[in-house]
Parts: structure tokens; sequence; C-alpha cells
């Protein structure tokens, strides 16, 4: 019994630890690869249609919620975007610029997550998604493939969009279906509009108090800063100096001039409507 209850404390340890630990930036070499003399575009516009029905960008809340019920009710639509789904994964995107992919990428990631959820539907977290017994969340499972490579969403994320464009502004792109996260955007992004979305994106995330907020005179961060603190500089000084940037007015102002500690959270609920 005693060694029963040994192995389940370490299969506890084990799991808790996981949650602490944020994917490397690793680059997948085969997707390493472009054609900038290609300038044709890649049509977006089926995603743009489920945005604009099923996503509410003016919620009260500050968060932009989806209507997952919605979607799984009315057939056509969801047709659809199955449909754009199968799209992009009949593309060759190594063979398009590096723009139009970077656009790809992200608009692949969020309509793969709510795909995700969409077939788990209802569930109160992308966390409880998952095809292990204990695995946390459904990222390193595989759900789609693109030129023969099966792929997860840690793929597309750690594998792809970190390492290729180390922009540490993807992390506000990139959409995990949970209140925690930064919006998914309203537009979708498009080889002319990515570069502006970002900066929105980034500026909306660091000014809503689930992204940055100073609580009873401390500093409370969204857990983004603490995983992926190597892609916002490395130190606290160099994060503080990412936020500055984006930060509005009197949150600009306390940043500047706080010397204290820093505390950090999530909200893994869905972001459902």
């Amino acid at each position: 019994m005693k060694l029963f209850r040994v192995f389940w404390i370490t299969l506890l340890f084990i799991w808790v630890s996981t949650l602490n630990a944020a994917p490397k930036s690793e680059l997948i070499s085969f997707w390493n690869k472009s054609n900038e003399a290609n300038k044709a575009t890649i049509n977006h516009s089926r995603w743009q249609i489920i945005l604009d029905r099923y996503l509410d960008a003016k919620h009260y809340s500050g968060i932009n919620r989806f209507n997952y019920a919605n979607l799984a009710k009315h057939t056509v639509d969801k047709k659809q975007f199955n449909e754009y789904l199968s799209y992009l994964q009949r593309l060759q995107p190594r063979f398009y610029s590096r723009v139009e992919q970077k656009a790809y990428w992200i608009n692949f990631y969020n309509a793969l997550t709510v795909k995700i959820v969409l077939d788990a539907y209802p569930v109160k977290s992308i966390t409880k998604i998952h095809k292990g017994w204990f695995a946390f969340g459904p990222w390193n499972d595989v759900h789609a493939k693109v030129s023969h490579q099966k792929l997860t969403l840690n793929n597309i994320e750690h594998g792809i969009l970190r390492p290729i464009w180390q922009d540490n502004r993807i992390h506000y792109a990139v959409n995990c279906a949970s209140l925690g996260c930064p919006n998914l955007s309203p537009t979708a992004y498009t080889a002319t509009n990515t570069d502006k979305l970002l900066d929105i994106a980034a500026k909306d995330y660091v000014n809503h108090k689930r992204g940055v907020q100073f609580k009873n005179g401390k500093l409370l961060l969204s857990s983004i800063y603490k995983w992926y603190k190597v892609d916002f500089g490395g130190t606290n000084t160099n994060l503080i100096k990412h936020l500055q940037k984006y930060a509005n007015g009197e949150l600009a102002k306390h940043l500047r001039s706080y010397k204290g500690s820093y505390h950090y959270e999530y909200d893994w609920k869905l972001n459902n409507k």
C-alpha cells in the first residue's frame, strides 16, 4: 500500500510540474523554408465569416467570447468552417512568402483550437480535452496534417511561429480558448494586416486586468509572462520595458516606478458566450 501511495504521489508531482513548465521554442527545420518571389495570397474569408457570426468582440468583460453552442447547431456554417480547415491543410505553406506564412499559421492555430473545443463541446475548459490520462489539454495531441506532416498545436506555436519569427507579439495572437488568454482576434490575419493586428492585440491584453494589473499595491501579471519570460527579454527589467511599450497612462506610470514583487495568475475557464 505504501509503494502504491508513493507511485501516485510521484505521478501527481510530475503532472503538477508539467503545468508550470512551458514548451521551449525549438525550430522544426522542415518548416523553415519560404518563397519570397511567390506573390500568391491565402484566402481566409471563410474564417472571417465564422468570426463575424460567432465571436462577440464587444463583450462587457473586455474578453472576446466565442459562441461554440451556436456554431455546433448551424450545419451549413460548421461545414464551411471544416472546409476552411481542410483547405489550409491542403496548402503547401513553405512555398509562400514569410508574411503570408505568418498569417496562415496564426489563423490555422486559432481555427484549429476552435475546432478542438467544438468537437468536445460542452466542456468547461480546454484543459479537460486530451487523449492521454494525465495530459493537460490538447496541445500535444495530433489534430492536423500539412504537407504530409502531422501537427499539434504545440508544433505550430513552439516549433514554427516562435522560432521562425521570434516575435513576442505572437503570444497575443494565438488563442487558447480560455478567459486568461489574449483575445481571439475578430479580424482574420492576412499578410497586409498582421503587424497592425499584433500591436492591437498586445495593447489590448496589457491594458486589461487579466494581462497586467496592480492589486493591493502588488503587480499581478498573466502567467504568460512567467511561462514565456525568455521571449519578453528574460529578466524582470526587460519585461517591464515590454509592458511599458503598450501600457496606457496610469498603468505605464505605475510600471515605471514599481520596485516590488511579481505575482502571476491565469484563468483556464472556457471563453464561451
